[in-house]
């Protein structure tokens, strides 16, 4: 019989307001939420090109841009815009109570890789 996820609580649902993002530590990372709509959204808080931090990024329409070099990331899958094999990490999310729970990801997130436009990060 398959175990259920381990959720644990990061925020209150107060804490993040619409349009808005909070950041949080999480499974021994820095994880980026973000409430659009109805929809609370977690996804790891390093911009994989240069290691800018998403969280201060801009969202619109379900994508979040870094507010260095201006990468866009899709807040569902993780996936860069540009080119969708090039993703960061996301997490399961929910919402009991008015808290904010993430669910601890079955296989860690793997370390940044080269960057695409060549340079090592």
């Amino acid at each position: 019989m398959p175990q259920s996820q381990p959720w644990q609580t990061v925020a209150h649902l107060d804490d993040l307001a619409p349009g808005g993002s909070f950041l949080v530590l999480f499974a021994g990372r820095d994880v980026a939420l973000f409430r659009e709509g109805d929809e609370i959204y977690a996804i790891d808080d390093r911009c994989p090109h240069a290691g800018a931090s998403l969280c201060g990024g801009t969202v619109e329409d379900g994508v979040v841009t870094c507010p260095w070099h201006y990468w866009s990331f899709r807040l569902r899958d993780g996936a860069w815009t540009g080119n969708p094999r090039v993703k960061t990490g996301t997490y399961a999310v929910r919402v009991v109570g008015g808290d904010i729970q993430l669910a601890a990801p079955a296989v860690p997130p793997s370390p940044r890789e080269d960057c695409p436009c060549g340079t090592q990060v």
